[in-house]
């Protein structure tokens, strides 16, 4: 049997799960999850191979009205993955009937020739099976899937039946990376991202979205200890405020939180030196958003 490998765009509204999707195919944290919009900013990659396939998902920022310059190179970014890949996973929500949002992305969707999944996501939720039919109904009005598969990607219900589909779509090709290997980011990425993640769950209101992580230094400075020095980036001192917290604790907090994840992530303990810092209004600043590795894609 000839092996299978290709490219999988995940797309979507904001928090619909895809990073939550992504994660338990891979059965490894690659992309943070949060419960707010936007949480994703980067096109993610991660790695899934088995004996006679491998699948390299690309997570994609939620695609939604922009209200500043990041929210645009965001846009831009999701949409340029749909002429990247070989198959497009489109994630809805179980809960909801089309909305706005996802009537926006099916616009885009349908200029495409690349095979399209419906995953409705989140079946969890529903009172019992029979109740995600009405909403199928309702996407296939809108365009014509080349699947459709109600999942729960964060208890792995039916996710081996999307695997089994989605391998279907791929083309005949070669293992582009390492069967072991399940993201092809740096760890430098993954820790500025990990240590985003914290702040999204700890803070609220306005905070979360301007808030940007750069990893400054990271070094081995024994056999078992890894030193990372990371800012963080607000746009207002009040929002500074509200990161370092009371007598430094709300900032201590985010360190602990990070620091137990990425000690699993490394495998050795982790010296984590955190800075809070005021660029001001840095999401509609375009040398600072190419800076933090935001960059309108062709």
């Amino acid at each position: 049997m000839a092996f299978r490998s290709g490219f999988v765009a995940i797309v979507g509204r904001p928090n619909v799960g895809k990073s939550t999707l992504m994660n338990s195919v891979v059965g490894e944290k690659v992309a943070i999850m949060s419960d707010k919009p936007q949480t994703t900013r980067n096109k993610i990659r991660c790695i899934y191979t088995t004996d006679s396939a491998q699948v390299i998902f690309v997570d994609t920022p939620g695609i939604h009205k922009p209200k500043h310059r990041l929210g645009e190179v965001l846009n831009q970014a999701a949409l340029s993955t749909l002429k990247e890949v070989d198959a497009i996973l489109f994630v809805v929500e179980a809960t909801a009937q089309p909305g706005p949002g996802d009537k926006f992305i099916i616009e885009h969707l349908v200029k495409v020739n690349t095979p399209v999944l419906l995953v409705v996501n989140k079946i969890d939720q529903l009172p019992d099976k029979q109740a995600v039919l009405p909403i199928i109904e309702a996407y296939r009005d809108l365009l014509p899937f080349a699947e459709i598969v109600p999942v729960s990607a964060l208890y792995r219900d039916n996710l081996d039946r999307l695997v089994e589909v989605l391998f279907n779509y791929l083309p005949e090709g070669p293992m582009y990376y390492p069967p072991d290997m399940v993201t092809d980011h740096p760890e430098r990425f993954i820790v500025a991202e990990i240590i985003r993640e914290k702040i999204l769950h700890l803070t609220r209101d306005e905070v979360p979205h301007s808030v940007a992580v750069e990893v400054e230094e990271m070094k081995e400075r024994s056999s078992n200890l890894v030193y990372v020095r990371a800012n963080i980036y607000v746009e207002r001192e009040s929002q500074k405020g509200i990161i370092v917290g009371h007598q430094g604790r709300m900032l201590k907090q985010v360190g602990q939180l990070a620091r137990q994840d990425l000690e699993n992530l490394l495998g050795s303990k982790l010296y984590l030196d955190l800075w809070v810092k005021v660029k001001k209004d840095w999401r509609n600043r375009e040398q600072i958003l190419r800076q933090f590795g935001y960059r309108e894609e062709d």
